[in-house]
C-alpha cells in the first residue's frame, strides 16, 4: 500500500469518528486537491497561440474573407486602416473556435500590426489576388519573404490565392511554381546585400543551401496553397472557400 493509500485510509477511519478538526483537515486537502487538478487541466489545454492572422497586399480581398468567415456575408472592398477581429465557429465542429485577426495590407501600417499580433499566430493565410499576382509578383514574395523570415515565428502558412472567380486568374498551382522562382531570385539577392553590409552571411536563410528555392525546404515552417474566391462566382452570392476552411479545421 502506498503512502497515499495509507493516508487516505488513515482519513476514513477518523473521518468516521466526525471529529470536528479532522473534518476540517479533510475538506480543506480535498479543496487544495480539486483545485490543482482544474488547474492543471485548464492550462495544459490552453494555447495562448490561437489567432489566424490573414495578411497580405492592398487590394487581396483580405477584409471580405475575413467577413465571410466571421459574419457569414458579402461586404464591399474597402482599403482597411486598422485592424479587424472575429471569432470564427469550425465548419462541422461543434466546440472549435478559432479567433480570425485581418490585418492592414498598406506597406505604412502592415509591419506594425505584425509585430502586434506574430505572438499570438496560431496560423498565417497570406491571401493573394490571382488576377495581379504577375505584376505584383516582387512585392507579394518580398513581404512574404519577410514574414517567412522572422524568427519568433513558427506556424503554418496557407498562401490564399483569391479572386479564382475572375477568368483571368492564375491558378494556385501556377502562383506556386512562379512564386517559388521569385523567392529564389529574392535569396540571392538578399543574402548579398547582408554580405556586403556585415561581411557575413548571419541572416536568415530560407531553404536549402546549394539548392533552388522551395516551399518544402522551410522545415517546421509549413506552406500549403489554396484556390479560393472570397466574392463567389456569382457576385454576392456562395464564395468558394472550401480549402480555407478546411486548412482552419485541421489547424485548430
Amino acid at each position: 500500500m502506498t503512502t497515499i493509500d495509507s493516508y487516505i485510509q488513515t482519513l476514513k477511519v477518523e473521518v468516521a469518528k466526525q471529529d470536528p478538526v479532522i473534518l476540517g483537515i479533510a475538506v480543506a486537502v480535498l479543496v487544495v486537491l480539486v483545485t490543482i487538478v482544474l488547474f492543471k487541466l485548464i492550462t495544459r489545454g490552453r494555447n495562448t497561440k490561437q489567432a489566424i492572422l490573414l495578411v497580405g497586399l492592398c487590394d487581396s480581398g483580405k477584409t471580405l474573407l475575413f467577413s465571410r468567415l466571421v459574419h457569414g456575408k458579402y461586404v464591399s472592398s474597402y482599403t482597411s486602416i486598422k485592424e479587424n477581429s472575429g471569432i470564427y465557429d469550425v465548419i462541422g465542429s461543434r466546440n472549435k473556435i478559432a479567433e480570425v485577426v485581418d490585418i492592414p495590407g498598406n506597406d505604412r501600417q502592415r509591419a506594425q500590426f505584425w509585430e502586434r499580433y506574430k505572438s499570438q499566430a496560431r496560423g498565417v493565410i497570406f491571401i493573394i489576388d490571382s488576377t495581379t499576382f504577375q505584376k505584383e509578383i516582387k512585392e507579394v514574395a518580398e513581404y512574404l519573404y519577410t514574414l517567412l523570415s522572422d524568427k519568433t515565428v513558427n506556424t503554418q502558412f496557407l498562401i490564399a490565392c483569391n479572386k479564382q472567380d475572375i477568368t483571368m486568374a492564375k491558378s494556385s498551382k501556377v502562383i506556386h511554381q512562379q512564386l517559388e522562382k521569385e523567392m529564389n531570385t529574392l535569396r540571392v539577392t538578399r543574402a548579398a546585400a547582408l554580405s556586403s553590409t556585415d561581411g557575413s552571411s548571419s541572416g536568415v536563410f530560407l531553404g536549402k543551401r546549394n539548392k533552388d528555392f522551395e516551399f518544402a525546404h522551410l522545415g517546421k515552417l509549413k506552406v500549403d496553397f489554396a484556390d479560393c474566391s472570397a466574392k463567389g462566382s456569382g457576385g454576392e452570392g456562395d464564395p468558394e472557400l472550401n480549402m480555407v476552411e478546411e486548412w482552419i479545421g485541421a489547424l485548430v
